[in-house]
């Protein structure tokens, strides 16, 4: 039974995640597909190039709710089914399996040929179920250096890390939050999301490095990924 639990809950945040609104509000807004400007990929920064503030804040509020909606989904999914013969470890792998999940659909979408973005507010959306005050703080610490630097790739990576160690550090301490706490299950879904969005940014980290990187809200001009368009 546990099996089948979780083959729906990664298969339901797979779906989710892989949904490809990034895509969809370039064109709308912007009338281009983002996947062929900047750095081709599907996430808010680069939906800014072409869409703008208000696309930018449509696919953070979209990406968020991926993330956010699977972990929610695969809780009431346990909820559903006795699993009080098995331990809570259980339970709470399963909203880390459904979290993961929907990253790897966001970066993976089976709709777009299996491309997408860096999964950084996706893995903030699930975060948000699991122990919102750790993704309030990585959130927060992302927008701020993201606003302050303008390389909201640089952002993204140290928010990724901070609620990681957020969360570790209260694992450790045995301190909740607003009776929330921070169980170890979380703190390695942190762990496994924050080295994922490094991974993820390793060409980001190497134009920071010669000075190339692109920064927060810069037009995607002429230098273009290639085409993509018409595949979805």
């Amino acid at each position: 039974m546990i099996a089948g639990l979780y083959i729906a809950v990664i298969v339901i945040g797979y779906l989710l995640g892989s949904l490809p609104f990034g895509v969809v509000i370039g064109r709308v807004l912007g009338k281009t597909d983002i996947r062929t400007v900047g750095s081709g990929k599907t996430g808010m920064t680069n939906v800014m190039r072409v869409a703008g503030r208000k696309g930018a804040i449509l696919s953070l509020i979209f990406d968020l709710g991926k993330g956010a909606l699977a972990v929610y989904i695969a809780k009431l999914i346990f909820d559903a089914v006795d699993t009080s013969s098995y331990s809570t470890m259980v339970v709470y792998f399963g909203q880390v399996a459904a979290a993961l999940a929907a990253i790897a659909g966001h970066s993976w979408s089976v709709f777009l040929r299996f491309k997408g973005g860096r999964g950084v507010n996706t893995f903030l959306g699930a975060l948000m179920v699991m122990f919102w005050p750790a993704a309030i703080v990585g959130g927060g610490i992302m927008v701020i250096i993201g606003l302050i630097t303008k390389f909201m790739s640089l952002g993204s990576i140290t928010g990724s890390v901070i609620a990681f160690v957020m969360l570790i550090i209260l694992n450790y301490l045995k301190v909740p939050i607003l009776n929330l706490y921070p169980h170890i299950e979380y703190v390695i879904y942190a762990m496994i999301g924050a080295v994922f969005i490094y991974v993820m940014h390793r060409d980001n980290i190497k134009r920071l490095v010669t000075g190339r990187e692109r920064k927060l809200g810069e037009k995607a001009g002429t230098e273009k990924v290639p085409s993509t368009s018409g595949k979805w």
